[in-house]
């Protein structure tokens, strides 16, 4: 109806006036609740942030549900519903009363699901308040206070029907200035499983209970005999520490019928620490020791003890990301080759620790997501199982029920499908009292509808939950498992019985395209570089531990690192994957540049031969062999190396010493000849950089030679001359017969005059070796 006031030149009456301003105010003060009120947290299993609600009377006043025990109650408890209300609007709520309402039972999984998306209070769908006796009243909400209520009621008060998921909602009714009449001015949702005798038939629900970290050890160790261990920072102590969250995990578990699975990186770590283990220091210039033995220990008991007869299973070590391995690594030769390793490192890294044989049998893909490339690369060493999620390998067959998590999918290959709706229900922050309780109601609700969905039927499901969960995330699951664990229509079984459960023949087995694979995950993958990298630094372990004697103290801690270099941990955080791998390259380098030739400067020959010494220099603690050395001249024609262009000679060398080798060099004209000298492996591969030097031969000039020649005729000829004079003297004496004495001797005394041989001179230099000289001395570092 248009009012008068629409008509320019009009005026309103007084009584139209007031009509118009009671109107804007029936509908101003809702749209300004609406506008100052922020909704509370999902009503379901869904955990996302308060998002500004739609402008109805039932925003004004913000319910928050913290607690409602028993979870899933039975007839003869008491069902406490507790919480805060506080008034969003600008005007004062009189006469509030807080009251549970319950709603229709639910007849389908999507029902529960619309119902938890849907916003405020909504008549007809909301039911009709209990009343009575079990409401909590407030004279007065004042804006923007918080007000506490607890209401108990006795179930049978609720006078539930038949079994079933109810839903189940807290309201406030009250008034204001702006409405003075009673209305809904606040409601919250949620749900109460209704099951309370069991049925004839459980549902089998696997429950996987992760225990993932990110990666904390470096390549680094130090260089005593028990290669102390370097940490890149503290943060695992922290978390395994008493009120951690692996501490929590660990705790909580224990008490818990799950099917634990864990990244055998993360025990590797742990017992790292229970022994002497260093912190980098934040510039990574340098180590503190580390304290945290004896939480460590603790650690690791506990868990032990939590695992006894427990189903286990080991991941690859480190948690491989498969889906990054299939869609960028497999193009760089050799990172498929990893995997194997690493599953087999795993089991045994797992078995040793834990006291506990686990089964490899079984692969997780990040968030489960699959495509065909992914299946391919997470059976290449050798699992048989491919842990996936129902939002993956969605359902086509227009099934009525939840089907059995195992499908066959070809090749001998099982995709173990968990429910996405139960594996999500504890995602997001769940430190507020109110998600944590409506994400356990969503749960129990999901889980007792699959159940309800054909009860003739037993279904074998999986719960495949994030793998870091928080705190506060495992806190809620435990508290959701111990209500399933009443075993009222739910019954747990481990992972490997919910594999070899006969599959439903309508069920869905087709793998999803590679285009159907989620583009917020693909963003998250490590990119072909990082694989490139990766393969680079593979390439030079490779090469490094041919000349090592004790290869074991390089090749299992770089080993290592490179399969940490692939953790799945790494999504989410490009720029600290890409810095640990820079990180292993570079201490890598740092260690193969230990062994090097020491720099030599130009040589002078002035002569036609000479030998030429080179170093060797192993700083390593460990010692070096099956090296070669090779020092090469660029012009052989004028000088060469032994009988030839080079000469080599086999290297062996402690550790912390230098040798030294001669070289053979012969000299065919004047002038400088570049040499060079090189470390090779002995299959030929080039070993670090080599080094240059010049060699000037400088030969004897022709006016010394004439010189020295006519000096050496002048001696000739002199003894020529003594030797003709002697044999002449000689003669002289036969022809005149023996000169007798007194008593017959002969005139001349014995000796004089007797010819004598010249003798060799003697040498004013000892001969040249060519031959290796021993180890020297160790070398200070």
């Amino acid at each position: 109806m248009a009012e008068a006031a629409d008509i320019p030149g009009t005026s309103p009456s007084p009584a139209r006036r007031w009509l118009r301003r009671t109107a804007a105010l029936l509908v101003g003060t809702p749209l300004l609740a609406g506008l100052l009120h922020v909704p509370a947290g999902p009503t379901a299993h869904a955990a996302v942030p308060r998002a500004t609600a739609a402008a109805t009377g039932s925003s004004t006043v913000d319910v928050s549900l913290d607690g409602l025990t028993p979870t899933a109650p039975g007839e003869d408890d008491t069902l406490t519903v507790s919480g805060t209300v506080t008034n969003d609007s600008k005007q004062a709520v009189t006469k509030a009363e807080v009251g549970l309402r319950l709603g229709p039972s639910l007849n389908s999984r999507s029902a529960i699901d619309t119902a938890a998306k849907r916003k405020g209070y909504l008549p007809g769908s909301d039911g009709t308040e209990v009343g009575g006796k079990y409401v909590e009243k407030f004279a007065k909400l004042a804006p923007g206070v918080r007000q506490d209520f607890s209401i108990s009621i006795p179930v049978k008060a609720l006078n539930l029907g038949a079994d079933g998921v109810y839903q189940l909602g807290v309201s406030v009714t009250g008034q204001s200035a702006a409405q003075p009449y009673p209305q809904v001015l606040g409601f919250e949702r949620t749900f109460l499983p209704w099951q309370p005798d069991a049925t004839d038939t459980k549902t089998k629900t696997t429950y996987l209970w992760p225990l993932i970290s990110k990666t904390h050890l470096t390549a680094e160790t130090g260089s005593d005999e028990q290669q102390t261990p370097v940490f890149k920072d503290d943060g695992l102590a922290k978390e395994i520490a008493p009120g951690g969250r692996l501490e929590q995990l660990v705790s909580l578990g224990r008490e818990l019928d799950v099917t634990w699975v864990i990244d055998p990186d993360l025990l590797a770590s742990v017992e790292a620490m229970t022994k002497n283990y260093r912190i980098q220091t934040k510039d990574g210039k340098s180590t503190v020791a580390g304290k945290n033995q004896a939480t460590a220990n603790q650690w690791l008991n506990d868990l032990g003890d939590a695992v006894k007869g427990q189903k286990v299973v080991a991941l690859p070590f480190a948690d491989p990301d498969l889906a990054s391995l299939a869609h960028t690594g497999k193009a760089v030769t050799g990172s498929l080759g990893r995997l194997k390793e690493a599953t087999e490192v795993g089991a045994k890294a797992v078995d040793a620790i834990l006291q506990v044989k686990p089964t490899t049998d079984f692969t997780w893909p990040a968030d489960g997501a699959i495509d065909p490339s992914i299946v391919d690369v997470a059976t290449s060493a050798g699992a048989h199982s491919v842990i996936t999620r129902s939002d993956s390998l969605r359902e086509t067959g227009g099934l009525l029920y939840t089907p059995n998590a195992a499908r066959p999918i070809g090749g001998g290959t099982t995709a173990v499908v968990a429910d996405a709706r139960l594996s999500t229900a504890f995602q997001g922050d769940m430190t507020g009292a109110e998600r944590s309780t409506l994400a356990v109601q969503g749960f129990l609700a999901q889980s007792l509808m699959i159940t309800m969905q054909d009860p003739e039927k037993q279904r074998s499901i999986v719960v495949a939950p994030q793998r870091m969960p928080t705190v506060s995330q495992a806190q809620s699951m435990a508290k959701a498992l111990k209500a399933l664990g009443e075993g009222r229509w739910s019954q747990p079984q481990s992972l490997a019985a919910a594999a070899k459960a006969k599959p439903d023949p309508s069920a869905t087995t087709q793998v999803p395209s590679a285009g159907a694979y989620p583009a917020a995950l693909r963003k998250q993958e490590l990119p072909q570089s990082a694989f490139e990298s990766i393969q680079s630094t593979q390439k030079m372990l490779e090469r490094f531990q041919v000349i090592l004697t004790e290869k074991d103290r390089v090749v299992t801690p770089f080993g290592r690192a490179i399969d940490r270099e692939m953790a799945t941990a790494w999504r989410g955080r490009p720029g600290e994957a890409k810095s640990y791998r820079k990180g292993v390259t570079e201490y890598l380098t740092t260690l193969t540049e230990q062994v090097t030739l020491i720099k030599k400067s130009d040589a002078k020959l002035s002569g036609r031969s000479a030998t030429i010494p080179v170093s060797v220099q192993n700083n390593l603690v460990q010692g070096v062999d099956h090296l070669v050395l090779r020092l090469t001249s660029m012009n052989p024609t004028r000088l060469k190396i032994g009988d030839g262009p080079y000469e080599e000679h086999p290297i062996k060398i402690a550790g912390g010493h230098s040798q030294s080798v001669k070289f053979t060099t012969n000299a065919n004209a004047n002038g400088p000849v570049p040499v060079y000298a090189q470390l090779f492996t002995e299959d030929g591969e080039p070993y670090g950089e080599a080094i240059r030097f010049e060699v000037n031969v400088t030969e004897i000039t022709l006016t010394v030679m004439l010189v020295i020649a006519g000096g050496l005729l002048l001696l000739v000829l002199a003894g020529f001359r003594m030797y003709t004079q002697r044999k002449r003297a000689a003669r002289k004496r036969a022809l005149e017969g023996p000169d007798e004495g007194p008593e017959g001797e002969s005139g001349t005394e014995p000796g004089e005059d007797d010819p004598e041989q010249p003798s060799d001179p003697t040498p004013d230099t000892a001969p040249e070796s060519t031959d290796p000289s021993d180890t020297g001395e160790r070398v200070d570092r």
